[in-house]
């Protein structure tokens, strides 16, 4: 469903013609905090490429399954914490995968990252008497 064509930021006059909307509900969506544009030193709304994405999901939610603004809240917010929890998945993956190798490396030699230090036991040569039998 993408409509943009480059990167920068949009004025919101270009973001409600691109995506066919009154600049009103694009206001609307802002005051529900749905959307957080960013402003000029003269206060103008600007739309990065990222709240053009997030507008083009808000309005899958609304066009295709007539979702309302209070569902759309919940929604994103549901969203934004499971991203943040694939993350946090991601990162300790990577924390298991470095102690794995750590570990992995300690195994090689079993003195290294022992809790107890390990001693190798002294074997005493087996005395041998000159008797035959």
């Amino acid at each position: 469903m993408s409509k943009r064509k480059s990167k920068g930021a949009y004025m919101i006059s270009s973001v409600a013609e691109m995506y066919g909307i009154h600049p009103q509900t694009l206001r609307l969506y802002e005051r529900e905090g749905l959307l957080k544009p960013s402003r000029t030193e003269g206060n103008t709304r600007l739309y990065t490429d990222e709240d053009l994405q997030r507008l083009e999901f808000i309005l899958s939610l609304a066009r295709d399954l007539g979702v309302n603004i209070s569902g759309m809240a919940i929604i994103l917010q549901m969203r934004e914490r499971m991203e943040e929890m694939q993350r946090q998945i991601q990162e300790f993956v990577q924390y298991i995968q470095q102690e794995v190798v750590t570990r992995a490396n300690a195994a090689a030699d079993p003195a290294k990252g022992a809790i107890v230090p390990v001693r190798r036991p002294m074997v005493a040569p087996a005395v041998t008497s000159g008797k035959k039998r």
